[in-house]
């Protein structure tokens, strides 16, 4: 099986929360940031460092958003999805992996994400991206 775990990272804006939305050249896609756990890691490390590595954005855990399960070539994968606050250190650099990052409201990044099981999650969550830590 394939593990892999990602962030639904949020920011306060004057015009509200809004959450991060990246585009991964490889795939051509938009997707929430994540990625897959390097050998004895954590789920909350890998998801962590993932989210640095996609968005150039330092966060923090702020609770469980849920799980994702899809075949990829016929191997079972499961990405684990933490609700993360974005921390004040933040500078994007495009790379050869995420193309673009965009900051928007949930109901834009719903329309804006290419998996239904991401979009999901977020719609579950809706405004509220911070759920007590379970």
């Amino acid at each position: 099986m394939i593990r892999a775990a990602g962030g639904i990272v949020w920011k306060e804006t004057p015009e509200g929360r809004k959450v991060a939305v990246v585009h991964r050249a490889r795939y051509g896609d938009w997707c929430l940031p994540k990625g897959k756990l390097k050998e004895n890691e954590s789920w909350e490390e890998a998801a962590l460092r993932e989210v640095k590595e996609e968005t150039g954005c330092d966060a923090r855990i702020t609770g469980v958003a849920g799980s994702v399960s899809y075949d990829v070539k016929g191997t079972p994968k499961t990405v684990r999805f933490f609700t993360m606050e974005m921390l004040p250190e933040c500078l994007f650099v495009p790379s050869e992996e995420v193309r673009e990052v965009v900051w928007l409201p949930p109901a834009e990044a719903l329309k804006k994400l290419d998996y239904k099981g991401e979009r999901d999650l977020l719609s579950t969550l809706g405004a509220n991206l911070s759920p007590p830590i379970v």
